[in-house]
This record gives C-alpha cells, sequence and structure tokens, in this order.
C-alpha cells in the first residue's frame, strides 16, 4: 500500500509540473537607442560623397527585441540603420551580449537596414575612401558607441521581458525592382504597362508582439529592396527609416524593427527624393498593417537557434606584382583596394583564399524558419531557400551578422556585373568569389535546417 501511494504521488507530481511547464508563457522584451552620430562624421554608402554628413532627416536607430520560449529559452534580434557591419565588430558586441546575458553565438543576430545615409563603421566598406587619421578616430570613435549603444539597448530589452502573445504572418509590398533587367529610367513605363521583369521577392514578413491585454508592443518585418532612395548628406534610415517610422506613428506603444531581405540586386524605384523615400516607407507601413489585421498564426512550440560559419572560396588570390600593378592604376578603387589588402598582408602575414561567412537560423515556434545570411544577398537566394526548405513558412534575411560583400547566385556571378564581380574591389575583397558560392551557402542553409528539426529529411 505504502508503495502504491508514493507511486501515485510521484505521477501527481510529475502530472503537475508537465502542467506547470505548459501553463508557462512565452515573454519578449524590446528596446530602442538613438545611434545618430552626435557630430558630422563621413557617411557610408556612396563612394562618389566627398564629405561629411550635413545634419539628419531622422534619427537611426539601434533596436532590440528579446522572446523567450515556455521552456526560457531566447533568441535577441537587433536591428540598426547602418549599411552593414564589419566581421570585428559584430563578434565584438555579440561576445559582450553573450556574457552579459548567459547566452550563445546562435542566439544572437544582428541585421542591418543597409540604409546608405548612415555613417562609416568599422572597417565596413573601408577600401571604398581614404580617410585621414581624424577621420578615422570620429570612426573608430563611433563603432565604440555603437557597441554601447546595441549593449544598453538589449539589457532594457531584457529587463522589459514579460508575458507576449507572438503571431506570425505575411503581406505584400511591389516598390522593389530588379535593378539588373530594368533601366531605371524606364522603370515608371515598365510598371505601367505590367513590363517588368526579373526575378523579385515582394513578400513583407511580420512578427508581431503583443502584450498578454492584446496590447502592440513590437513589430518585426523584412522586405527585400536596397535602401537607396536618398544619396543626399543628412542621416536618415531611407525607406525603412520612414517605414519604421511611419509604422510608430499608427501603433504608438509599440517599437517596429527592420531586417532587409535578399535585396542585393533590387531598388526602390523610381528614387532619389525625400517624397519617394516617405512613401515607399508608408507603402510597407500599409503591407505590414494588412498584416496585423489578417489572421495571424500564434507561435506555439519553442524556439531554436543554430549558427555555423562556412569557408567560401574566392576565385583568385593576387601576387605581390598584381598588387604593385593595381597600385598603379588609374582607376582610384583598385589602388585603395591594393593599399587595403597590403595592410592585410601585413597584419596577417597573407591573404586568406576563404572567407568565414556566416549563416544562421532560427526555427520560431512550429511553422516559422527565419534564415540570417551574411552580406548583401541577391534574391535568388530568397527564392531558392524558401522552395526548398522544409516547413511552412521560410523567411530569409540578408546583410546580417557580417556585411563582407555582394552574395551572387551562380547565375548573377555567371553574368558579372556589378553584384557579380566588380563590387569586391569596394568591399577590399582579392577577387569574386569562387564557381561553388551558391551550393555552399545553400548547402550550409539545408544542414542547419535539418539541425533544427531532425525528423525533417
Amino acid at each position: 500500500m505504502l508503495l502504491l501511494r508514493v507511486a501515485a504521488v510521484s505521477v501527481l507530481c510529475v502530472l503537475q509540473f508537465t502542467l506547470a511547464a505548459a501553463e508557462e508563457p512565452w515573454k519578449a522584451g524590446v528596446a530602442k537607442v538613438i545611434i545618430t552620430p552626435a557630430q558630422s562624421m563621413w557617411m557610408s554608402g556612396y563612394a562618389s560623397r566627398d564629405k561629411p554628413a550635413q545634419g539628419k532627416i531622422h534619427d537611426l536607430w539601434a533596436k532590440s527585441v528579446v522572446i523567450q520560449d515556455p521552456a526560457g529559452h531566447q533568441v535577441v534580434l537587433i536591428t540598426l540603420d547602418l549599411v552593414g557591419i564589419d566581421r570585428a565588430t559584430s563578434q565584438q558586441i555579440c561576445e559582450r551580449l553573450q556574457k552579459a546575458h548567459s547566452l550563445d553565438r546562435s542566439q544572437i543576430a544582428i541585421a542591418t537596414s543597409h540604409t546608405h545615409s548612415g555613417p562609416v563603421v568599422g572597417t565596413n566598406l573601408m577600401a571604398m575612401y581614404a580617410f585621414d587619421e581624424p577621420n578615422m578616430k570620429l570612426i573608430r570613435d563611433y563603432t565604440v558607441q555603437l557597441s554601447d549603444a546595441v549593449v544598453k539597448a538589449t539589457a532594457d530589452a531584457v529587463a522589459s521581458l514579460a508575458p507576449a502573445v507572438i503571431s506570425t504572418g505575411e503581406s505584400q509590398a511591389s516598390f522593389a525592382v530588379n535593378r539588373r533587367n530594368n533601366r531605371e529610367a524606364d522603370v515608371p513605363m515598365l510598371r505601367e504597362n505590367g513590363m517588368l521583369v526579373g526575378p523579385v521577392d515582394h513578400t513583407v514578413p511580420v512578427i508581431s508582439v503583443r502584450d498578454t491585454a492584446g496590447k502592440l508592443r513590437a513589430i518585426v518585418f523584412g522586405y527585400a529592396c536596397h535602401s537607396t532612395v536618398l544619396s543626399l548628406m543628412e542621416w536618415s534610415g531611407d525607406w525603412p527609416g520612414f517605414a519604421q517610422l511611419e509604422i510608430e506613428s499608427r501603433h504608438p506603444d509599440a517599437i517596429a524593427l527592420f531586417w532587409a531581405g535578399c535585396g542585393a540586386d533590387q531598388n526602390p524605384l523610381p528614387r532619389r527624393t525625400v517624397e519617394l523615400a516617405t512613401e515607399y516607407g508608408k507603402q510597407t507601413a500599409d503591407a505590414v498593417d494588412r498584416a496585423l489585421q489578417s489572421p495571424m498564426q500564434p507561435v506555439q512550440g519553442s524556439l531554436k537557434s543554430v549558427y555555423r560559419e562556412t569557408d567560401l572560396a574566392l576565385e583568385h588570390i593576387p601576387t605581390a606584382d598584381e598588387l604593385e600593378a593595381d597600385l598603379k592604376s588609374n582607376d582610384v578603387y583598385i589602388v585603395r583596394r591594393a593599399e587595403w589588402l597590403k595592410t592585410k598582408i601585413a597584419a596577417d602575414g597573407k591573404l586568406s583564399p576563404t572567407y568565414p561567412y556566416p549563416v544562421q537560423m532560427w526555427a520560431i515556434g512550429n511553422d516559422v524558419k527565419l534564415t540570417f545570411l551574411g552580406g548583401e544577398v541577391v534574391v535568388d537566394y530568397a527564392l531558392r531557400l524558401n522552395a526548398e526548405l522544409p516547413g511552412k513558412a521560410n523567411w530569409i534575411a540578408g546583410y546580417s551578422n557580417d556585411v563582407m560583400a555582394y552574395i551572387p547566385s551562380k547565375r548573377v556571378l555567371m553574368e558579372g556585373g556589378y553584384e557579380g564581380a566588380t563590387s569586391m574591389v569596394y568591399y577590399g575583397l582579392p577577387s569574386r568569389w569562387g564557381p561553388d558560392v551558391e551550393e555552399q551557402i545553400v548547402r550550409t542553409a539545408q544542414e542547419l535546417s535539418l539541425e533544427l528539426t531532425p525528423a525533417e529529411k
């Protein structure tokens, strides 16, 4: 009889523990910090600029959202109104967050909006410029301030963790145009006549975070399009910045966070005016609202996260004689790249034939996988991975964790042009990528997907 009572008590305890675990809520916290430079410094994104920034259109932001599943597993998404972030700065930020919040690397994703109206950060796109020491000091100081701002925003988000309802949905926006297939001047006529061509991804993925009373606390959204409406001398988040401002004005209790999709070959067209940047922001906000007003899917299950770096091969490593020849080029950017590569050789003893390319994937509940790819990723990757990865929804972010170069598909690599070859000069890489770049990245993503959901074989 005693054994029966003990067994009954044990079963009851297990049931109570299981029920308690099942009743544990999802949690979320969100915060933001201004990262607009306090003083005039050099802007990134366009090689043609010949002076530092002059004023601002609106502030730049670092934003952090922390999501925690019922078992206590967390992921942290950091969004930055920047053209990109370099490997060293990304690593330094992540190391600080890992130590402060007991996280592993897979749980932290840094997504940049790719605005061309933000500051130079770290060594990102450094081969594009020739800075004197005072300007380099401004960049170094700003990079330290950026790291501090991200750490603060994340600490504030963690401190605000509270029970939440997380939901996912999708909508559409149509202003992104494949710039390799449509001449910019012809776009208004081509659009009017339904004659735009080339691959695009017009999906607007949306994650909503509501408190238990139903109030919106955070809205996370993405879109595959370059942030190049503006080429002025004033700080701004370009159209994603206007989109976030518009969403927050419509939902004043919420913080809007943007991640850029695989939009390396996608432009917002037409462009070049603040009015157009504002309009595309409103179109994106309209798409987000359509998703919010539709039946969104409540996130159920758990959070899982994986991260891996794969060594992408470069096509060619220049010899010492080739670098010396480049130093005598009539193209100033070829010269600057050669100078940059020589500093790398002086520091490391040689140039590496490969680059450690980051691929990260989160399973957000049972229905959504969010993949973060480094670099400026062309739209072919989003279309292929969305079709080939298992599961109900696969969202693909580019410009994440390390923006080291353009990432062409095999098609774009073979076609060449800016995205396939010549852009590597501005990023300071020795050559274009080797022929297996697409297959290696896709294979890595497929392997990570199997790590998240081993049964999906």
